[in-house]
């Protein structure tokens, strides 16, 4: 499978001719629990030549996409984001992308723009954002979970993943790691509450998709008395901002010149 991922990405430079800095798997195979029917998610970052941006229409508007997507199938779901659009979000400490960038399953990597993003992450700017948007993911996807009737296994995990991200944010002061059996055995003490995570793992990896109702007292417990804390605890956290622009326009204007010198 490594070898027809790496043929689609080159397959796609020879296409759109962009140049792809990092490509990456996402998804339930990083976390850990990926069932039989899981495709792969591969997400990458790439880019345009240099006349490409000198243009009077810039990348992003019209026609000029700043997203490449293949089309889906049953086994490979790829796509991708330009450069300067991955900057614009990094800059917003955006959680998805940080996690592509911290993922365990690397298919491709250049130009050293993604080490470069990945050492910028662990500041106490990224982190607290980071902190703020997985506590607002995992109270949305609670509130969901109580309207939903049957339950989705998959909602659940909506909601735990990134319930233990914040944890571990808060807790270990650093960027938390996608395999989701590492977030579990570093902040989940109690043995009961672990049987029912166990639980909801085996039967996302065995494929079941529904649960008649959310039977898990000690999870239902665990969901609204972390989420509440959590809210009280990162209301009145908001650091001040720093400009990170010139270092982030620095490394775009330089991994152009190596991309395509």
């Amino acid at each position: 499978m490594h070898t027809t991922i790496l043929r689609s990405l080159q397959k796609i430079e020879q296409q759109h001719q962009v140049k792809i800095l990092y490509a990456c798997e996402s998804g339930s195979r990083v976390w850990g629990f990926p069932s039989e029917k899981s495709d792969y998610d591969v997400r990458f970052l790439y880019v345009h030549r240099k006349e490409d941006y000198l243009s009077i229409d810039p990348i992003g508007v019209g026609k000029k996409r700043d997203v490449i997507e293949l089309p889906v199938n049953s086994l490979l779901d790829i796509n991708g984001w330009e450069l300067a659009k991955a900057l614009r979000l990094f800059r917003k400490a955006n959680p998805p992308l940080l996690e592509w960038l911290h993922s365990p399953i690397v298919y491709y990597e250049a130009f050293s723009i993604a080490q470069k993003l990945k050492s910028f992450s662990q500041t106490d700017l990224s982190l607290a954002s980071c902190l703020h948007h997985y506590v607002n993911m995992a109270r949305t996807n609670y509130l969901s979970l109580q309207k939903s009737e049957p339950v989705k296994v998959k909602l659940c995990f909506s909601v735990l993943r990134p319930l233990l991200a914040a944890k571990w944010i808060e807790e270990q002061r650093e960027f938390p790691p996608l395999l989701f059996h590492t977030l579990v055995k570093k902040l989940i003490k109690e043995k009961e509450l672990q049987a029912e995570i166990s639980r909801l793992v085996e039967w996302k990896i065995t494929g079941r998709i529904f649960l008649g109702q959310l039977d898990t007292p000690l999870l239902q417990n665990f969901f609204h008395e972390e989420i509440n804390r959590l809210i009280n605890s990162v209301q009145n956290k908001n650091p001040d901002r720093t400009n990170i622009t010139p270092e982030l326009d620095q490394m775009f204007r330089d991994t152009i010149k190596k991309a395509w010198e």
